[in-house]
């Protein structure tokens, strides 16, 4: 009988090393992970934290080797020289002029847009979808020139007409593709019974589709936001006046033909930078529950 469990024994000691065994691969992959994580977060952090600390130094401390590590008395009259150097108010203005319209604009036309694709069956619905995709891999470069040539012939290079106009025709095929596969995901079973209740299609686009598709709403506003607070090209190719230069200009002009105050330069582009990083941590919950949902149903 002992030399029957002798087998038996053997097998449950092979079972608990096998056990042990994967429990360390499991530990050890986990903490390879996390390394390559904090290493990755490192890489992305320093440059931050290299650029908030130059802006709270003198111009001379920016450039002193060894580097100081941190101010020991921060200059935080840097950010008082920023906001006086430049009209960063007319900047600020100038940019939520272009931004407030454009979001509305991209908001509601992308959203009839996708609604069209994803609930009406037309004739070439899918050739017509994949000509608007096509517009995703055709660089701006290329119809800068025509573009711009329309925009001079009807008077209107100098204002924000060019920048703001162009974002009520979807605002971009790929905000149309996003809101376009997230209602895809939404049954059509809705939408019969709303129908049997009388509902028309506007009404089951406005009081059943839009506060479905919210989350997904929110990351293309977010996407839009992004772009048009940071966007220096196209503001620089049709705005000419220095009263309607945006944010993103404005900051150009903190760098001189000769010397360029650095401390204060990093100052300016601190308070540009924290508007989005407050919004983006605001809306990050809905942001990223509006891209992940996407494209569960082709």
């Amino acid at each position: 009988m002992i030399a029957s469990q002798a087998p038996r024994r053997a097998a449950v000691r092979l079972s608990l090393g096998a056990r042990l065994g994967l429990r360390a691969r499991r530990i050890l992959l986990r903490s390879l992970l996390y390394f390559v994580l904090a290493l990755g977060a490192l890489v992305v952090l320093v440059p931050i934290y290299w650029f908030v600390r130059s802006s709270l130094m003198t111009l001379s401390d920016v450039f002193k080797y060894p580097p100081i590590l941190w101010p020991r008395k921060p200059v935080w009259e840097n950010f008082e020289n920023a906001m006086t150097v430049a009209p960063f108010l007319l900047y600020a203005r100038n940019t939520l002029i272009i931004i407030i319209p454009g979001l509305l604009g991209t908001l509601i036309t992308a959203s009839m847009s996708a609604f069209g694709f994803a609930r009406f069956n037309f004739p070439l619905r899918s050739m017509w979808f994949a000509f608007v995709l096509s517009a995703i891999i055709l660089p701006p470069a290329v119809v800068l020139i025509p573009q711009f040539l329309m925009w001079s012939g009807l008077h209107l290079v100098n204002t924000f007409y060019p920048l703001i106009l162009p974002l009520w025709f979807g605002g971009g095929a790929f905000n149309v593709f996003l809101l376009r596969q997230f209602m895809l995901t939404i049954p059509r079973d809705m939408d019969d019974a709303a129908r049997i209740d009388g509902a028309g299609y506007f009404r089951i686009y406005w009081q059943i589709m839009l506060p479905l598709i919210q989350p997904a709403l929110i990351a293309v506003g977010l996407f839009q936001f992004f772009f048009l607070w940071n966007d220096f090209f196209f503001p620089l190719i049709y705005l000419n006046d220095p009263n309607t230069y945006t944010l993103a200009i404005g900051l150009s002009n903190f760098i001189g033909s000769y010397t360029t105050q650095w401390n204060i330069m990093l100052s300016a582009a601190l308070i540009v930078v924290v508007p989005p990083v407050i919004l983006f941590f605001i809306g990050q919950r809905y942001f990223v529950e509006g891209v992940t949902l996407t494209g569960i149903k082709a």
